[in-house]
C-alpha cells in the first residue's frame, strides 16, 4: 500500500489555515512576515488557528530574519516566546540556528528544547538553515540525538529545489539506510514547483511543503483551497472539505 504523501502548507492566519485545510492540506506552518522568511507568529494568531482547524500546526520560532539566533538577550526573548506558545497548547515548532562557523548552533537549540520538552518533547522541524549549513553532513550527525526532532525542511540548496535536486535524490536514497543523521523525515519546500515531483516521488520522498505556490495571488493574498487541492491531487489522496 502507498503511503499518502504529506502536504505542509505555510498559513499566516486562521483564513489561510481553512483554506489549506479545505484543499487538502495535513499539516500547516504557521509564521509571520514573509517579507524575513517566516517569522514567529503572535500568540494570539495560534489561538485562533487552532480554534479554526484540526490540523496539526508547526509554529515557527525564529524572531529575525537570517538563520542566527542573535545575542543571548535574544535568545532569552525566544525562549520565552516559546514558552508562551507551549503553554498556550502549541506541541509541534519550526526552527534551526546556526553558529559563525556554519555548523549547527547547540547552544540556541538546546535553550529552546529545554522549554519544549515539558510535560513531553515537542516535536519539531529543522528548517531551511540546513541549505546554508557549512556541511549538511555534519549537521545532521551533530543534531541525531536531539529529542523530537522529526523533519528537515530543506530545497537542497540555498537557492530552491531546481539547484537543489541533485542534493535531495542523494539524501534521500541514504534515508532508507541505516546511516546515522538521516532518520528525520525529508521534507522539501523551498521553490518548489508541481514539476519537481516526478523525480522526488520516485526517489521515495514523502513530505511536501508549500507556500507561495498555494497563493495564486502572490503573499499579498490568501491561500487558496483550489490550489492546495491542486497539489493535493498530483500527491494523491483525498481531499478534506470542512463546515465553516
Amino acid at each position: 500500500m502507498n503511503k499518502r504523501a504529506l502536504l505542509e502548507v505555510i498559513a499566516l492566519d486562521a483564513r489561510d489555515a481553512v483554506a489549506a485545510a479545505e484543499g487538502g492540506a495535513d499539516r500547516l506552518e504557521l509564521v509571520t512576515d514573509m517579507a524575513a522568511d517566516g517569522l514567529t507568529p503572535s500568540l494570539a494568531t495560534f489561538r485562533e488557528v487552532r480554534a479554526a482547524v484540526p490540523l496539526p500546526v508547526r509554529v515557527m520560532l525564529r524572531a529575525s530574519d537570517g538563520f542566527s539566533a542573535g545575542t543571548p538577550a535574544d535568545l532569552r526573548a525566544l525562549t520565552e516566546t516559546a514558552r508562551a506558545l507551549r503553554d498556550a497548547g502549541a506541541d509541534e515548532f519550526v526552527f534551526g540556528f546556526l553558529d559563525e562557523t556554519g555548523g549547527p548552533d547547540l547552544r540556541a537549540l538546546d535553550a529552546l528544547l529545554a522549554v519544549l520538552a515539558d510535560p513531553a518533547p515537542a516535536r519539531w522541524t529543522f528548517h531551511r538553515a540546513i541549505d546554508r549549513a557549512a556541511s549538511r553532513e555534519s549537521l545532521r550527525k551533530h543534531l541525531t540525538d536531539l529529542p523530537g526532532l522529526d523533519t528537515y525542511l530543506t530545497a537542497g540548496s540555498p537557492t530552491g529545489v531546481t539547484g537543489g535536486l541533485p542534493t535531495l535524490l542523494a539524501e534521500a536514497a541514504l534515508t532508507h539506510t541505516a546511516e546515522p543523521g538521516y532518520e528525520p523525515v525529508l521534507m522539501v519546500g523551498g521553490g518548489l514547483h508541481l514539476t519537481h515531483l516526478p523525480d522526488l516521488l520516485a526517489a521515495g520522498i514523502t513530505a511536501f511543503h508549500i507556500g507561495g505556490a498555494a497563493r495564486p495571488q502572490g503573499w499579498a493574498g490568501p491561500v487558496a483551497a483550489s490550489a492546495v487541492g491542486e497539489w493535493r491531487g498530483v500527491l494523491g489522496g483525498a481531499t478534506h472539505r470542512m463546515s465553516v
